[in-house]
């Protein structure tokens, strides 16, 4: 437990993040559990597997990918302890792998809406946005990119490195500059933490005023998604709880405590509605937005039928 203890940890103060790399950190974490798990029923085995999935999942309440990520883990129709062990460590295995493939997949299949010549756009830090733009980069194509600073963690950093590093020329801009830079941009290129049952977008807070000025300047905006980060919940109604992170993320402690009046809101995401999104590229093709119930119920396996 102490392991998985420390995972949940890191993936709550961000040590781990990303919604593709959370989702494969929590999956070997339950795995691990699984195995390392010593109790002598099944009916204990199910109980502690519970409870461990409920402290993965409660670290971070807006991150589909987290939730999908540890079901498809933890689901299993063993009828004994040894069996329901092995199933879901093939669980995990299975889900990591395949994670790790759509990466590849969603680069090759989401280049090819990429032209020589291209100015990118890009938000935050997201492994499913840069493999797009660094599997066009790795065909030929003369590109540049143009990321944002991503406050208040500042994400974006972390994307110049890994464009520079690349040998991709870059560009950063802070986040009040996406609408004054965007006339200079061909196509906007961003990940995605849930796409919802109408194609809505959840992504890292700024995604939706870049869209709107993407839409605005009549310029192709491409989300990349795996199909685990798709909310099978949305089918029922839910809403998308958007997490609130620390103030202290924003403004240092002792001057907001010299501010009696002020508070400080520090969402972690927003909502990018669909008439904003082109396309939404993922392992399994090239979508519109229109079409996220199809890939929830193909790829998860849900449908409204089953709804209780």
């Amino acid at each position: 437990m102490e392991q998985l203890l420390d995972t949940a940890e890191k993936i709550r103060t961000m040590q781990i993040r990303g919604a593709g790399r959370i989702a494969m950190a929590a999956s070997a974490a339950l795995r691990d559990y699984a195995e390392d798990l010593n109790v002598h029923t099944l009916e204990e085995f199910n109980v502690s597997i519970k409870k461990a999935a409920r402290i993965l999942v409660d670290t971070r309440p807006t991150a589909v990918s987290l939730p999908n990520a540890v079901m498809l883990t933890a689901r299993h129709s063993s009828i004994t302890m040894d069996e329901a062990r092995a199933e879901i460590i093939a669980n995990a295995n299975t889900f990591i792998e395949h994670a790790d493939q759509a990466l590849d997949k969603m680069g090759r299949i989401g280049a090819r809406r990429i032209r020589d010549g291209d100015v990118i756009m890009t938000h935050c830090n997201s492994h499913a946005a840069l493999s797009v733009i660094k599997t066009a980069y790795d065909e030929g194509k003369d590109i540049s990119v143009i990321a944002t600073e991503s406050r208040p963690r500042r994400q974006g950093l972390i994307t110049i490195r890994e464009l520079n590093d690349h040998g991709i020329p870059t560009t950063l801009i802070v986040d009040s500059a996406v609408r004054y830079c965007m006339k200079d941009v061909d196509t906007v290129v961003v990940g995605a933490d849930v796409v919802t049952i109408n194609g809505a977008l959840v992504n890292k807070i700024g995604t939706s005023q870049l869209a709107l000025a993407a839409h605005e300047a009549r310029k192709n905006l491409i989300a990349v998604a795996e199909t685990y980060k798709f909310s099978p919940r949305t089918l029922y109604g839910d809403l998308i709880d958007i997490e609130e992170r620390s103030t202290e993320e924003v403004i240092d402690p002792e001057i907001l405590a010299g501010l009696p009046h002020v508070r400080v809101k520090n969402p972690a995401f927003d909502i990018t509605p669909a008439e904003y999104i082109d396309l939404i590229i993922t392992e399994a093709g090239a979508f519109p937005p229109e079409m996220a119930y199809i890939v929830i119920k193909e790829h998860l396996g849900w449908d409204l039928t089953d709804m209780e």
